[in-house]
């Protein structure tokens, strides 16, 4: 059968060790369901690349992002669910371009009500292959942090950078462990830029800096404001632990007792969300307040 004649609808995330990886989603925190673009949204864009992937494969891909190793560590480490990964609608990306000129780029990808729905831009406009998985599962780590924060802010970027700090230890990690795949270091499958270079937390921490600064000199925020944040996750991740202020572990549950009415006590559980916000929105303040006083102390001398 061709492939105009075989319309792909969404499916649920019931993943196998068959994919790439040979690696599973977490069986609580994941991506519920994979959708990949049917024919009938490419339009005339098929016949003119015969070229393009079957809309199976990019299913695949979908679920070769979902059960990538540093995308299971974050999705486990921060209890995120999200209902659909989806690929981008080639013609609704054209529209949405269109409110993204001011930032100087297409849109690659969007977060739709804090995670119900992820969809991600799969192929390049020429609909020739797929673009770079490197760069794929960027945009999908830059999308989970939309799950918290909707601007392009200080705080968006402090998150976006501790995952990418965590994605790339995770695989840095499983290749200093001697892990293979078909006989491949993850990192390679992982399309993760200079790879060989990338030996412990300080080079991580390098990369991940350099790679944020370009992206946010597109918003007007300069990377000193999460370098602070950057380092201190890659310290956090060398201790092998991950606390908080509290000495609990970042991304974990936290029971909070609150006082009633009538005297009694209740206790309330902070989402793994709250807690990585809360903890985000702590540093920067004590960043932001560390950075004001240096200035003060330079400017009195």
């Amino acid at each position: 059968r061709r492939f105009d004649q075989e319309p792909l609808k969404s499916k649920p995330s019931e993943t196998t060790q068959t994919n790439e990886w040979q690696n599973q989603q977490d069986k609580n925190y994941k991506f519920c369901r994979f959708q990949a673009c049917t024919w009938q949204q490419f339009g005339h864009r098929v016949v003119e690349s015969k070229s393009t992937p079957h809309a199976f494969a990019a299913m695949a891909l979908l679920e070769k992002l979902a059960c990538d190793p540093g995308v299971v560590a974050i999705m486990v480490e921060r209890e995120l669910v999200v209902g659909t990964l989806g690929e981008m609608d080639p013609i609704d990306d054209r529209i949405k371009q269109k409110t993204e000129e001011h930032s100087g780029g297409c849109l690659l990808g969007y977060n739709t009500n804090g995670g119900a729905r992820i969809d991600l831009k799969l192929r390049p406009d020429s609909m020739e292959g797929f673009l770079p998985y490197g760069q794929i599962v960027s945009t999908l780590i830059h999308e989970l942090s939309h799950n918290w924060v909707g601007d392009h802010n200080a705080l968006f970027w402090s998150n976006f950078a501790q995952m990418r700090v965590e994605y790339i230890h995770k695989h840095v990690s499983l290749a200093t462990s001697g892990h293979f795949v078909n006989g491949k270091p993850t990192m390679e499958i992982a399309d993760i830029p200079n790879a060989s270079s990338l030996v412990d937390m300080r080079s991580i921490a390098d990369f991940v800096i350099a790679e944020c600064g370009a992206e946010m000199k597109n918003y007007g925020i300069p990377v000193e404001v999460v370098t602070p944040l950057i380092l201190d996750r890659c310290r956090e991740l060398t201790r092998g632990s991950h606390p908080s202020e509290q000495g609990r572990k970042l991304g974990s549950s936290s029971s909070t007792t609150r006082s009633t009415g009538n005297g009694a006590s209740s206790t309330a559980t902070a989402s793994a969300r709250e807690l990585a916000l809360a903890a985000a929105e702590r540093r920067l303040r004590q960043n932001q307040k560390h950075q004001k006083g240096n200035n003060n102390g330079n400017k009195n001398t």
